[in-house]
């Protein structure tokens, strides 16, 4: 059974930065992407940064400048680095992983999360950040 736990978030004023990390069980690391979204109250869910099987990344546009999404496989664990947080940073974020590779550029040009992600996907319970300015 796979389980994604995410932690890391808190609050933090704006200019400082967030180091979130996702513990993953249950899930082979040699097929398809594994990623950061986030929620803002009201909006819906977005896509922030993927890594596939192979470790090469992508990144929404908006964040590309201030994310880094890595990964530690003896540890289990997908990490996303935020710089210079901003308020409109704000939002519940979550980790996910599938089976099927997803990429930001499309997410972002498909203007959604896809629903096949959002159903068939491994996606964790959120760690909220709270950025104030």
């Amino acid at each position: 059974q796979v389980h994604l736990v995410e932690s890391g978030g808190g609050s933090v004023q704006a200019g400082g930065s967030l180091r979130l990390s996702c513990l993953i069980s249950g899930y082979t690391y040699n097929t398809g992407s594994m990623g950061w979204f986030r929620q803002a109250p009201g909006k819906e869910r977005e896509g922030v940064a993927a890594i596939d099987s192979d470790g090469s990344t992508s990144y929404t546009s908006s964040l590309k400048a201030r994310a880094t999404i890595s990964r530690d496989k003896p540890k289990n664990t997908l990490y996303l680095l935020i710089d210079t947080l901003q308020p409109e940073d704000t939002g519940m974020y979550y980790c996910a992983a599938s089976p099927r590779a997803f990429h930001m550029t499309a997410i972002q040009a498909l203007g959604h999360v896809p629903q096949s992600l959002l159903d068939s996907g491994y996606w964790g319970q959120g760690t909220q950040v709270t950025v104030s300015s």
